[in-house]
């Protein structure tokens, strides 16, 4: 099985001060770069996935703003591709899935941001398309949500994307185990 990682919108406009503030974004992108230095030094497959906001009245995310780059805990090397994405799903009207397909990678080992937007919908998606898929838990990130008149905890999110994840889209663990059982 040969497996990469893919690293989804750990880009600046979600850490403190940050345009799209994320609960823990720094204790997330410190996983994620354990998991990316783990690839590596093993010279398997990295690919780095950036979401670019092109929607008239975007927020965040703007082209040519410092918010839009990828966080220098995993900054990518110039050898690691990064995919420009336009919407949640990394596979949507980019290269991703012919990528790896071309590579003839069959495990996608997820981290990123947001846990209940872009790593929700990408995993799915790679579920759909073959992909075995692992999601490092403790390496994604998300944010307090509003149901009506509700605020529904940024823990709470997480748990909850993660457990309707886990068995039948990928297999969800934590960033230090996965990485233990692979070594």
């Amino acid at each position: 099985m040969q497996s990469a990682l893919v690293l989804i919108d750990i880009q600046q406009d979600y850490f403190p001060g940050g345009k799209n503030e994320l609960q823990a974004p720094d204790a997330a992108a410190a996983q994620a770069a354990l998991a990316l230095e783990f690839y590596r030094r093993k010279g398997l497959p990295v690919y780095h996935v950036r979401h670019e906001s092109i929607k008239p009245g975007a927020g965040f995310f703007l082209p040519g703003t410092p918010g839009a780059e990828i966080h220098p805990a995993v900054a990518p090397w110039r050898d690691e591709p990064v995919i420009v994405k336009h919407a949640p799903n990394a596979f949507l009207r980019t290269g991703l899935k012919q990528e790896l397909l071309g590579h003839k990678i069959t495990q996608l080992v997820i981290v990123g941001m947001m846990t209940h937007m872009c790593i929700d919908t990408t995993v799915r998606a790679a579920q759909d398309f073959g992909f075995s898929v692992v999601v490092l838990e403790d390496a994604c990130a998300t944010k307090d949500l509003m149901w009506g008149e509700e605020r529904i905890p940024a823990g709470t999110v997480q748990k909850t994307i993660m457990a309707s994840l886990n068995g039948t889209f990928a297999r969800v663990i934590g960033a230090e185990r996965f990485l233990r059982d692979a070594e």
